[in-house]
C-alpha cells in the first residue's frame, strides 16, 4: 500500500505531460530545437536552486573526432537537499545521481527530452520506500513539462 502512494503522484504527472517511459527512461517530445529544449531546461532548473553541474555536448565531442551525431546534449544537475535523503535510503544511488537529463534530435527531427525515472532508480537500488522519491518525480516531471511546453 505504502508503495502506491509513492507511485501515483509520478502516474498522475505522467498522464498529464504526455511522456513516454521504457526501462526507466521518462521521454517528452519537445516542439522546440535541441539547444532551445536545453536552455529552456537549464533555466528552469537554475531557477528553482538546482545546481548545475555540467553541460555536455555530445555532437560537439563527436565533430571533434570527424565524426557526426545529431544534436544530442545531457545536463548534470541536482540539489543535496533531494540527493543526500536518497542516498540516505541508498547510498548506491550516488551513482544515478546528480540528475540527468538528456535532449537529443532522433532521425525524423524530432526533438526529445529524458530522464531517469526516480522511482526506477529507487528500484534499482533497493530503495522503494524512500520518502524523498515522489518529490523529486514530481519535480523531475515539471520541470521536464515547462521546457517542452510550446
Amino acid at each position: 500500500m505504502t508503495r502506491l502512494r509513492f507511485l501515483a503522484p509520478l502516474c498522475l504527472a505522467l498522464a498529464t505531460t504526455a511522456a513516454t517511459a521504457a526501462d526507466g527512461l521518462i521521454q517528452m517530445k519537445s516542439p522546440h530545437s535541441a539547444r532551445q529544449t536545453m536552455d529552456r531546461l537549464e533555466n528552469i532548473v537554475k531557477q528553482k536552486g538546482m545546481n548545475v553541474f555540467a553541460r555536455i555536448d555530445h555532437a560537439a565531442g563527436a565533430a571533434k573526432v570527424g565524426a557526426t551525431l545529431r544534436a544530442t546534449e545531457v545536463l548534470i544537475f541536482g540539489n543535496p537537499k533531494g540527493g543526500t535523503p536518497f542516498m540516505q535510503c541508498a547510498q548506491t544511488a550516488g551513482i544515478d545521481l546528480p540528475l540527468k537529463a538528456l535532449v537529443w534530435e532522433d532521425a525524423d527531427g524530432q526533438v526529445w527530452l529524458g530522464y531517469n525515472d526516480p522511482v526506477w532508480i529507487a528500484a534499482r537500488h533497493q530503495a522503494g520506500e524512500c520518502p524523498v522519491v515522489p518529490n523529486i518525480a514530481k519535480a523531475l516531471s515539471a520541470f521536464s513539462a515547462a521546457a517542452t511546453a510550446p
